[in-house]
């Protein structure tokens, strides 16, 4: 189809260019400053045009299965929700990470995953999506079943990433087990089956960390599935993962981490919430403390489909960068570090993925967005 939209502020790689731009079979043809005289283009008031985000890692989806604790949703109307939810915050592609695994104490996260594979295989296939789709499988190191999961889904070609998760104590995020503890007991959970689980998890982790990690390598060899490894605290442990031939370091938890990860070739992935919340909510490094040290490359939204586009536009109002660079970090570099080089910019020749966005005091908001240059939200 084709598509004319004018008097856009729009956000090339370079430069924010007030001008035109025309779509033709699902790619942008052309971009141009000044107005369109047509009568079949698109005035956007003024609005920038941004491309369409890509998000590596949303945990979104799960969100909609559980929207409380102990109410389980149906698992295709939840993936139909979460993708609009998606689409409207301007999130033309995204990387649904689903959990290879159980992590000790959420066993239901096993039929989450199956469900989740299954319902976006068939939605997808028959074009009823909104965002263009892909799988991020989270494989917990130290789950009995994380090989046999990741079995059922490894031939899927929308299986792009791959990350490398160990959430038990002592590591990660949880490095002090009275943080694991303090995080199980506001989850709810007696102190009693804490301390049961928490045995278990290091039992379980000197069973099947290793052997888990050794397969997960064995069957993503080649492969075009990148690996990533996940809550890096040390620079030994970014080492480790370098050497074993992990390419992105995703939510570093300390600056450390970060920069080891940078030093060794690494791309780093923070969590575009810790930007629009000024800080951490585990009490890590906070992620504009990162990009402050140049130790970030890109953005995912982790808990919240829409944190990606604030987080931009807050790189420009809070740590001083120019809004293309500030864009690059949601859309052309998450899409360069899983190889997906045919978006994640506006450019002549690339997929029409974009996003229509107003300030209103000072908030970004999303008013449209187009996938292959069809409207989406």
């Amino acid at each position: 189809m084709s598509l004319l939209l004018t008097n856009a502020r729009i956000v090339t790689p370079d430069a924010v260019l007030a001008g035109t731009l025309s779509v033709a079979a699902g790619r942008i043809a052309d971009v141009q400053p000044g107005r369109a005289i047509a009568s079949s283009a698109l005035d956007l008031g003024g609005d920038y045009l941004l491309p369409g985000a890509v998000d590596l890692h949303t945990d979104n989806l799960e969100r909609h299965v559980l929207p409380r604790a102990t109410a389980r949703w149906p698992s295709r109307q939840a993936l139909v929700s979460h993708d609009a939810q998606c689409a409207s915050a301007g999130v033309t592609t995204v990387f649904d990470a689903l959990n290879c695994g159980e992590d000790g104490f959420k066993s239901y996260r096993g039929s989450v995953f199956r469900s989740g594979v299954a319902d976006l295989r068939a939605l997808a296939d028959a074009g009823l999506l909104r965002a263009e789709h892909y799988l991020h499988l989270r494989c917990e190191l130290l789950a009995p079943d994380m090989l046999e999961l990741l079995d059922e889904a490894i031939d899927d070609p929308r299986v792009r990433l791959a990350s490398l998760m160990d959430h038990g104590p002592g590591v990660g995020q949880y490095a002090d087990p009275d943080s694991f503890r303090d995080r199980r007991r506001r989850d709810g959970w007696p102190d009693a089956v804490i301390t049961e689980r928490m045995e278990l998890l290091l039992e379980r982790r000197a069973a099947f960390r290793g052997s888990n990690a050794a397969g997960l390598f064995a069957r993503v060899a080649g492969r075009p599935i990148a690996l990533a490894s996940h809550d890096d605290r040390t620079e030994a442990e970014v080492a480790a993962n370098h050497a074993a031939g992990i390419g992105i370091s995703e939510f570093p938890v300390t600056l450390e981490a970060a920069l080891a990860a940078k030093a060794h070739g690494m791309r780093a992935v923070a969590g575009a919430p810790n930007i629009v919340r000024g800080g951490s909510h585990t009490e890590n490094v906070a992620a504009a403390d990162l990009v402050r040290a140049e130790a970030v490359d890109a953005f995912a939204s982790d808990y919240v489909p829409g944190s990606l586009i604030d987080a931009a536009f807050r790189c420009v109002t809070e740590l001083g960068f120019e809004l293309p660079e500030a864009a690059s970090f949601i859309s052309s570099k998450p899409a360069d570090i899983v190889g997906l080089n045919d978006r994640g910019r506006v450019a002549p020749g690339l997929r029409a993925d974009f996003v229509q966005v107003r300030l209103h005091e000072g908030v970004p908001i999303v008013r449209q967005a187009w996938r292959l240059g069809e409207r989406i939200a």
